[in-house]
């Protein structure tokens, strides 16, 4: 673990950013995916991803063996989300470490919130998901979805060891499809992959993000079949 660069790490903001101008469009329209409404917003936005994102996804859910498919959960949020997400899990750890120096909370923070001028999510790049059966049950992958470091005792890390082997056997499967699609994961949360963005560029070996942040204006979500 002390091996993983976090997004907080001056190598991914020194990564460039030439935005390709590709769209951001609606994982719910189709219905190929299956989409969890946990994290919904009034405008529907969690659910936007840019398109090249929401095809690698299309594709990884071919390769998953019958019976299991995609669970999406959050896909875009906007900056000013992003920015609060940040700065209340850094006050939470200000809180509990009041010896840390700035940079130590900045660090720490970034293990579970990607700081914002660099977020993924902001970008549409990034999706947090997670697997499910054929009636949509999701399968045990070690921790509940968005657990935090500290709640989870480290467990949320991708390769963490102490959890059952059935859920290693999940986050393989994940893992398989996702790698196989051109995602990258972020390996203190088992459940986020993300494409284009400036981490996906560090440890792909891109020179360049394709994909930056963008401000998308409230939009009319699709009406979702569980209010």
């Amino acid at each position: 673990m002390n091996q993983i660069v976090l997004m907080s790490d001056p190598e991914v903001a020194a990564i460039p950013v030439v935005e390709c101008g590709e769209g951001l469009v609606d994982v719910r329209r189709g219905g190929s995916l299956l989409v969890d409404t946990r994290e919904q917003d009034a405008a529907g936005v969690f659910a936007y991803l840019r398109e090249g994102v929401l095809n690698r996804l299309l594709h990884a859910q071919t390769l998953l063996p019958p019976g299991v498919r995609l669970l999406f959960v959050e896909g875009y949020r906007p900056p000013a989300l992003q920015r609060e997400y940040f700065e209340e899990y850094a006050d939470q750890l200000r809180a509990a470490h009041p010896e840390w120096t700035h940079q130590q909370i900045h660090s720490a923070t970034s293990r579970y919130v990607s700081p914002p001028d660099i977020a993924p999510h902001s970008a549409g790049a990034a999706v947090d998901l997670t697997l499910a059966d054929a009636e949509g049950r999701e399968l045990d992958l070690g921790t509940p979805m968005n657990a935090d470091p500290e709640e989870s005792a480290g467990a949320c890390y991708t390769d963490a060891p102490g959890i059952s082997e059935e859920a290693r056997r999940h986050r393989k499967l994940l893992g398989s499809v996702l790698t196989a699609a051109g995602l990258v994961n972020y390996p203190t949360e088992w459940w986020h992959w993300s494409f284009g963005d400036r981490y996906w560029a560090l440890l792909s070996g891109h020179a360049k993000a394709l994909y930056g942040p963008t401000d998308v204006s409230p939009v009319r979500a699709r009406p979702s079949d569980s209010g």
